[in-house]
C-alpha cells in the first residue's frame, strides 16, 4: 500500500485564502507539510475529546486535558505557529494527553458501573418487545434500563446492544438490569440493514450513526452528542417517549443466536499475570497480536480477517473496538485455559491493553518493543488517530495501520513517521504475519524534522 500524492493541500480557514481555497502554498505562507501537521493534530484532539465528553458524562474531568485541547486548537489559528517541529511536538503531547483522556475514562466506568468481567452475551433475541442501543455511552444505556425497571416494565421490554454497545454486558451496574438480554448485529458499518431488520426502536448515543432509511425512520430516537436529521432527540435522559414507542412495536420472538465473550480488562488479565509470562517464557505462548481498531467499508478491511484467521495457534490476540465484529465470532480455543481471542471493550479500551503491555515488559525486564507483541490497527476515523498517537508517545514502534493510509499526511510527514516511529503500512497478510513473528524492526536515524521538510 502506497500514499496518494494527491491534492497537496486545501486550506480555506481565513479571507486570504484564494478562490476554492489554497492548494499548493497559504497566502498566510503555509507550506503542505505544515498544513499536514496541523490537520493531523485537529483530527487528534477531535478524538481526544471524543473520549473526555463521555468522562465527563458521568462527571469525572482532568483539567489538564481541557487546557491542552485549548492550546492544541489555538494553535492552528492563521498566523500563529509555522514551526513544524512544534507541532510533531503537540501531537506527541496529544498523545499523552489522549492517554490521560482514555485512563481517565477507564476510571469512570469502573468506578461508576463496576469492574469489567468476562462474559458470554447472547447474540440471539428473547420474548418481548426491543429496543437497540448503539454508540459509545454508558451513561445512556444505564438511565434507560434504570427507568425500564422503575416503570416496571423489565419482563415487557428487553434491550440490546449493537456495535460499540457490547462491551456494556461486562459491567456489574449494567447487568444486573434483567432488561438487559443480548447482542444484535455487528460494527455500525451495517446498521441500515441491521436496524430495518431489527423490529423495536433503536437508540443512537454518540457516533456512529448514520441518517436512517425509510424502514425505521419512525422508530429511532438520539440522546447526548448524538444527532440525526427530522429523528426526535431525548432530552435530559428522559426516555419515556422511547419506551411507549417501543410499546408499540411488535414483540419479538426467542432466537437462539450463540454467543460471544467480551469483558477483559487489565485488571483481570494482569490478575493471570504469572501464569502468561510462564506461558511465554516456555514458548506456548509463541507471540501475542493487538488487533483492533475501527471497522470501515473499505476492501483492505478483508486483510484483518484474512490475519487473524492466519495465526497460529500458539499466539494470542487482544481486539478491541468494532473492526473485531469481522472475525471475533471464530472460535479460536484457548491456551492452557487461556482464550486465544480476548475482547477488551471499545475503542477507549486499548488503555487496557497498554497497561498490559507495559506490565509485562516490566516483568520480563525488558521494554515493551522487545515483547513478542506485534500491533495492527484499521482506523475509520479521529479516535483512532489519537489513540495511534498515544501509541507513538509511548516509543512504541513497528506499528501497521490500515486499511488505508491517512490522506492528510503528506508523503514528507509520513516519511517522518517512518523513519522515527517504523510505522507501516499493512501490505499482504501472509508476508505482514511472517514478519511480525519474526518481529523484525528497522529504525533509521533521522534527522530533524524541520531539515527533513523544509
Amino acid at each position: 500500500m502506497k500514499l496518494s500524492g494527491g491534492v497537496g493541500m486545501l486550506c480555506n480557514q481565513c479571507s486570504m485564502s484564494l478562490s476554492g481555497g489554497c492548494t499548493v502554498r497559504g497566502v498566510c505562507g503555509k507550506d503542505p507539510d505544515l498544513n499536514s501537521l496541523q490537520e493531523a493534530l485537529l483530527y487528534g484532539i477531535k478524538g481526544t475529546a471524543a473520549y473526555y465528553y463521555h468522562a465527563l458524562e458521568v462527571g469525572y474531568d482532568n483539567p489538564e486535558i481541557g487546557h491542552f485541547l485549548a492550546e492544541a486548537l489555538y494553535s492552528t489559528l492563521t498566523n500563529v505557529n509555522f514551526d513544524k517541529n512544534r507541532f510533531l511536538g503537540l501531537i506527541l503531547e496529544n498523545g499523552r494527553i489522549h492517554l490521560e483522556a482514555m485512563k481517565l475514562l477507564d476510571r469512570a466506568y469502573v468506578e461508576t458501573f463496576g469492574r469489567p468481567e468476562p462474559v458470554e452475551v447472547p447474540a440471539g433475541t428473547a420474548e418481548g418487545h426491543g429496543i437497540l442501543v448503539t454508540g459509545h455511552s454508558y451513561k445512556a444505556l444505564y438511565e434507560l434500563l434504570r427507568q425500564i425497571k422503575e416503570m416496571g416494565l423489565e419482563d415487557e421490554i428487553k434491550v440490546y446492544t449493537h456495535a460499540e454497545m457490547f462491551p456494556a454486558h461486562a459491567y456489574p451496574e449494567l447487568r444486573k438490569f434483567k432488561s438487559l438480554y443480548g447482542n444484535w448485529g455487528g460494527s455500525w458499518l451495517y446498521q441500515r440493514k441491521e436496524f430495518a431488520e431489527f423490529p423495536g426502536v433503536i437508540l443512537g448515543t454518540s457516533n456512529c450513526v448514520q441518517q436512517p432509511t425509510k424502514a425505521y425512520a419512525d422508530r429511532i430516537f438520539t440522546v447526548g452528542i448524538a444527532g440525526l436529521e427530522g429523528v426526535p432527540h431525548i432530552e435530559d435522559y428522559n426516555f419515556e417517549p422511547l419506551i411507549k414507542r417501543a410499546l408499540e412495536t411488535p414483540k419479538m420472538e426467542k432466537i437462539d443466536g450463540g454467543k460471544l465473550l467480551t469483558g477483559f480488562h487489565h485488571t483481570n488479565v494482569l490478575a493471570m499475570k504469572d501464569k502468561l509470562i510462564e506461558l511465554i517464557q516456555e514458548g506456548r505462548i509463541r507471540h501475542i497480536f493487538v488487533v483492533g481498531g475501527c471497522d470501515t467499508p473499505h476492501k483492505g478491511m478483508g486483510y484483518y480477517e484474512r490475519l487473524t484467521e492466519l495465526i497460529p495457534e500458539d499466539a494470542i490476540i487482544l481486539s478491541a473496538a468494532c473492526g473485531k465484529f469481522r472475525y471475533n465470532a471464530r472460535n479460536y480455543g484457548t491456551i492452557d485455559g487461556i482464550p486465544r481471542f480476548l475482547d477488551f471493550g471499545q475503542c477507549n479500551n486499548v488503555y487496557s491493553i497498554i497497561e498490559i503491555a507495559v506490565a509485562l515488559a516490566s516483568e520480563l525486564g525488558t521494554d515493551v518493543n522487545s515483547l513478542p507483541v506485534s500491533i495492527v490497527l484499521s482506523w475509520m476515523e479521529q479516535k483512532a488517530i489519537a489513540i495511534l498517537y498515544s501509541l507513538l508517545y509511548l516509543g512504541i514502534k513497528g506499528i501497521y495501520i490500515g486499511p488505508k493510509p491517512p490522506e492528510f499526511l503528506t508523503p514528507a510527514v509520513f516519511e517522518i513517521l517512518r523513519k522515527q516511529f517504523d510505522l507501516r503500512l499493512i501490505g499482504d497478510p501472509e508476508k505482514d504475519l511472517k514478519d511480525m513473528l519474526n518481529r523484525g524492526i528497522k529504525i533509521e536515524e533521522g534527522a530533524a524534522l524541520v531539515e527533513e521538510l523544509d
